[in-house]
């Protein structure tokens, strides 16, 4: 498995900086921007898939893997009650997780049932992510996955750099995810280079005021920030680009047509 992939159909970064001299931070999005959609469907989410039973067997009695347990039974009792869950929108029924007085095959098995079901459903809730995280954190420490990054970021990224312009990461994944990705690439870790990281908690990625708040946190005006990503999302959110744009933040869309808002 390598780490480094050539970008297919798309512009290159390292140019997109040159053309603006105010831009002061770079904030990259992962999937289909600095790293394979493929990496996180065709190994992450697999390795998950296959693993997880193993891996409860493992682990079961350890407190952090019951930390997980918890969290994701809860998530399966609210599933039960929120008549607005998302399980509610498919009219399919969410499995529950058995209490641990219950048969410990059973119980364990249970939790398999849930996590596939919300993997299954797409469901970004911080539950899952806290279990995919601990499991892809064994995963890349003992070597069985390796960080998979496009060829051309990081000599993007120390080239925005030498020109004294800041690096963050703002992805849907967890925060632990996505340093265990750059933390394990095959040139090693590269979160040196990295200033900071955001996920999903400072806001949704579909919310204006998310990137408004990374602004702030990363104490730089708005129209001092470039924001790559390969989501055009097409007309259905050209919208939410726009208002980005109204706000003063420059996107940049890694797509076969390049879209360019300034």
């Amino acid at each position: 498995m390598t780490s480094t992939k050539k970008r297919q159909g798309k512009p290159t970064m390292q140019p997109v900086l040159d053309e603006n001299t105010d831009l002061k931070c770079v904030i990259l999005d992962i999937e289909g921007t600095t790293t394979a959609i493929s990496f996180v469907k065709d190994i992450l989410f697999p390795y998950i898939r296959k693993n997880l039973k193993k891996y409860l067997e493992t682990h079961w009695e350890e407190e952090q893997c019951q930390g997980d347990v918890q969290a994701l039974r809860e998530q399966s009792i609210n599933d039960s009650e929120e008549k607005k869950s998302s399980a509610d929108k498919l009219q399919v029924v969410s499995p529950k997780i058995l209490s641990n007085d219950e048969n410990l095959e059973l119980t364990r098995q249970s939790v398999v049932d849930y996590v596939l079901f919300l993997m299954d459903a797409d469901r970004k809730v911080t539950s899952l992510k806290q279990l995919q995280g601990h499991m892809w954190k064994q995963a890349y420490s003992t070597g069985k996955v390796v960080g998979q990054i496009f060829e051309d970021v990081l000599p993007a990224i120390k080239h925005w750099i030498s020109e004294r312009k800041k690096v963050y990461i703002y992805s849907s994944g967890s925060v632990e995810a996505q340093k265990l990705l750059f933390g394990h690439t095959a040139e090693g870790s590269i979160l040196e280079f990295i200033s900071g990281h955001f996920d999903t908690k400072i806001g949704a990625k579909v919310e204006v005021d998310s990137y408004c708040k990374i602004a702030k946190e990363i104490g730089c005006k708005n129209k001092e920030i470039l924001f790559l990503t390969d989501v055009t999302r097409g007309e259905d959110n050209q919208g939410l680009w726009l208002k980005i744009q109204n706000v003063g933040i420059l996107c940049y869309f890694f797509s076969p047509i390049k879209i360019h808002i300034n």
